[in-house]
């Protein structure tokens, strides 16, 4: 399984759709955990870094360098 790229700022696609409607959430923290806001109803959520990479499909907007 390949590893996935993403960076603080970018909008990442998750596998499960969050009760607002919407799976696009923000990069916002990145650390031993990733702080994630959702894009729809801006609610902020923490999860550990390798169950991140579990949930996440795919980067949706690459965030400027």
């Amino acid at each position: 399984m390949e590893a996935k790229d993403y960076g603080l700022n970018d909008v990442v696609e998750m596998k499960k759709q969050h009760p607002c409607g919407t799976n696009a959430w923000k990069i916002i923290r990145m650390g031993a955990d990733i702080r994630i806001k959702c894009v729809g109803c801006g609610h902020s959520v923490m999860i550990p870094r390798n169950e991140f990479s579990k949930k996440m499909k795919k980067v949706l907007v690459k965030a400027e360098s």
